[in-house]
């Protein structure tokens, strides 16, 4: 499964996109603006030049000795154009109504980029045009360029001739300005940007601080133990407070949860357990009582053998008991719950006293200690040792080893202490292996199966932990720990 991002680094990586996305689109907002500018003066600059040089033509024309007709445009405007031009500083030209140049203010007539005559597109747009103005705009490699084309008029408002301004928008100086502004720009983005950095960790620290609280108390929330509840700072916010709350809330609720299910799964289980013994005590009680009525309808005072007859029918009597006896014991074994009555003792001068029970030769003891201190009880540890032992040499038993072996190892490790009991016996099937510590579970003939459910119990109420590793047909090995303390 693909990992996400954690929600501070989300809350990080979004502050800085959006300085990032702020400083290009202030950039891109300045680059506009500074385009629209260059526009609006090169459009404000050429309307102010069409106006001088139309208010400087009409002038000339109106003061003119020359006939006011687009024949005699090139004498009324012989000298006068280049004056009008110097002053204004901008080139003009001027053709007649169809297009024909007549005079410029460019001295060489001879450069390729003056036409002769007007294409006959303008002539026809600028005929149709009601105000008689018209501009053309082209793009150039070094800026914009834009044509301008309009009516003059003699001194009774008759068209006589067509005034041309070429105009080409010089944009290096707003050019120059538009990168130093971006340049400055860039200075204090980058600083603005290095704030934020800082900003945002700080930022998505604070407010992920509260949710690592109560993430870390949810990971180690547990039914089968009291959860503590989170106790809210001030200054955490209004969903903070409400998720707190709920959270606070969830435990009360788990908390009766799990009294209500631990009362239920206990008595579940005294009803199973109940069953169980009611069965296992009715097995022995068949044999007796068909040994007790067929001793009484054969019984004879006079039979030479009754003797013999009597002392049998005892003698299955005692052994039926003694199997009650058995399952009685394992049974108060089983109900009475180890107290945690701590001991400081040797764990390893407890479990050799725990093995002299055993008289089986093939049992051996290992430590590489001495001695290994312990806070446990001394009669719920030797339960332990001698109920896994016990365990180790049915199952060596059950599967007639030839060279029988039961080796029990006492060690600490990182403050613990490490119990293994190792055979060489049956071993464990794979489906039984999820059954081993269920009580009432065995895979003998006789018995009820408490003994590894005890000893589990046993060690849960220390704080320990049991487990096993087993293999059908070679053998199996028990580990269990202890805390020291």
């Amino acid at each position: 499964m693909k990992k996400r991002l954690s929600l501070r680094s989300r809350i990080f990586i979004t502050v800085i996109l959006l300085v990032l996305l702020a400083s290009v689109m202030i950039a891109g907002v300045a680059i506009y603006q500074s385009q629209e500018q260059s526009r609006d003066y090169h459009r404000e600059r050429l309307e102010r030049k069409e106006e001088q040089i139309i208010s400087s033509v009409n002038y000339t024309i109106r003061n003119t000795t020359y006939p006011r007709t687009s024949a005699y445009l090139d004498l009324i405007f012989k000298d006068n154009i280049y004056q009008i031009s110097d002053v204004q500083n901008v080139d003009f030209h001027i053709y007649d109504l169809d297009g024909n140049l007549m005079t410029s203010s460019i001295t060489s007539l001879d450069n390729e980029e003056i036409p002769d005559c007007l294409d006959p597109e303008v002539l026809n747009t600028l005929e149709n045009l009601l105000d008689k103005h018209y501009i053309i705009e082209k793009q150039l490699p070094g800026g914009s360029y834009q044509s301008s084309y309009t009516y003059i008029y003699d001194i009774k408002f008759k068209p006589i001739g067509i005034v041309n301004i070429p105009y080409f928008e010089d944009d290096s100086f707003y050019q120059k300005e538009l990168r130093e502004f971006l340049i400055r720009l860039g200075v204090v983005y980058l600083i603005i940007l290095l704030i934020a950095v800082i900003l945002a960790f700080f930022i998505s620290k604070y407010i992920t601080r509260s949710l690592k609280t109560i993430s870390e108390k949810l990971d180690q929330t547990q039914l089968s133990k009291r959860n503590e509840k989170i106790i809210i700072k001030e200054g955490a916010s209004q969903e903070i407070e409400n998720l707190i709350e709920a959270y606070n809330s969830m435990i009360d609720e788990l908390e009766e949860s799990a009294v209500k299910l631990a009362k239920s799964e206990r008595e579940q289980a005294w009803r199973e357990m109940a069953k169980q013994v009611a069965h296992e005590i009715k097995n022995p009680l068949t044999p007796m009582r068909l040994s007790v009525q067929n001793f009484q309808r054969k019984f004879n005072a006079e039979d030479g053998n009754i003797d013999q007859k009597v002392d049998e029918y005892s003698k299955t009597l005692i052994q039926q008991i003694d199997t009650m006896s058995s399952i009685a014991s394992a049974f108060s074994n089983f109900a009475n719950m180890p107290a945690q009555q701590n001991e400081t003792l040797n764990v390893v001068e407890i479990v050799k006293l725990a093995l002299d029970i055993f008289n089986e030769s093939y049992i051996e003891f290992r430590t590489v200690e001495e001695e290994i201190i312990a806070k446990l009880d001394r009669t719920q540890l030797i339960r332990v040792i001698t109920n896994l032992v016990k365990n180790a040499i049915q199952a060596i038993t059950e599967k007639n080893v030839d060279t029988p072996k039961i080796i029990v190892e006492v060690s600490s490790k990182n403050g613990q202490v490490k119990i293994s009991v190792m055979d060489n016996g049956i071993g464990i099937k794979e489906e039984n292996k999820e059954l081993v510590f269920e009580p009432k579970f065995t895979t003998k003939t006789s018995g009820m199966g408490l003994g590894l459910g005890m000893v589990k119990n046993i060690v849960e109420t220390y704080q320990g932990s049991i487990n096993f590793t087993s293999q059908y047909g070679k053998g199996t090995i028990f580990t269990v720990m202890f805390p020291k303390e």
